[in-house]
């Protein structure tokens, strides 16, 4: 089988500690990713060209649109409505507020509006973490005794969710109800456990494969309907995290990085770690539904 190989190439050089979480809002044609570790929601502006960051008061990992306007903050420890226009938040509702050894992790909007977040130990404590799905206003817990949970995303059918426990390697498949909720038990579909690199965020384009971060590795695959790896992004930097499609035609894709972890001679090597990537494959993305609270 032939695999489609592109280079990622530097779209911000914005050198996050941990980036994560990019989302297109497309209504205000802005591409928003967090750095979890320091506090900072960035945006870039594809037309305009402009960049910035806004500077929060605590750890956040994803900020989704909202059908009511504005942004929901996935932090650490809450979730809160953000208002872009003037740096403003006001808390929705806590999660794991009692429990302060976890963080938000990975986190996106299925094809019902709903919101499926992850969280996991501020150290990747072992089994700390819990899979949660935020369903019209109300916060049900999915899975628990989770390590890292990653890859969350869905099929354009709204008959599948992915994810991952990072620390296993392996990608499962869990079927969804007609209403978004997942039926029996997740079962693999993509096994990373013995290649180079572990397996962080996904994203499904409109043709129904999944773009998968390989965390440690330096790439990105694009993997089909089997899971089997059909396509390839190289990045100059070794911790990939996440990807989103972006742009009026959704086929602009960027990719968050991080230098977590790093030593002084590793940043040396790749002193541009952390940024934010960029890469035309020509494949198109998949609109994400905007996020509804009620």
């Amino acid at each position: 089988m032939s695999v489609s190989t592109w280079q990622a190439e530097l779209a911000v050089d914005c050198r996050c500690t941990l980036g994560e979480g990019p989302q297109w809002d497309a209504d205000n044609e802005r591409l928003c990713w967090c750095d979890i570790l320091e506090q900072r929601l960035h945006w870039l502006s594809p037309i305009s060209g402009e960049s910035g960051h806004y500077q929060l008061d605590h750890m956040v990992s994803l900020a989704a649109p909202l059908d009511s306007g504005g942004l929901l903050l996935v932090g650490e420890d809450r979730l809160s409505r953000f208002d872009p226009s003037n740096g403003s938040t006001e808390t929705f509702c806590d999660f794991e507020a009692d429990n302060p050894i976890t963080r938000s992790n990975d986190a996106r909007v299925d094809r019902y509006g709903s919101l499926w977040l992850s969280t996991m130990g501020k150290s990747a404590e072992k089994n700390a973490g819990s899979l949660y799905r935020l369903h019209r206003g109300r916060l049900t817990r999915l899975r628990s005794n989770l390590t890292i949970p990653n890859a969350i995303c869905f099929s354009a059918d709204g008959q599948f969710a992915w994810f991952t426990d990072t620390v296993t390697g392996v990608v499962m498949r869990w079927s969804l109800d007609s209403e978004g909720w997942p039926q029996g038990e997740p079962q693999p579909w993509a096994d990373f456990s013995s290649t180079t690199g572990n397996p962080d965020g996904a994203v499904v384009d409109s043709e129904g494969c999944l773009w998968l971060a390989l965390w440690g590795a330096g790439r990105v695959v694009r993997l089909d309907h089997n899971g089997q790896v059909i396509g390839r992004i190289e990045l100059p930097v070794s911790q990939p995290s996440c990807s989103a499609f972006a742009g009026q035609d959704l086929k602009t894709l960027y990719i968050t990085t991080a230098q977590e972890g790093f030593s002084a001679e590793q940043l040396a090597q790749e002193p541009t770690a952390g940024s934010l990537y960029v890469v035309e494959t020509g494949v198109k993305g998949l609109a994400d539904p905007l996020l509804r609270l009620e």
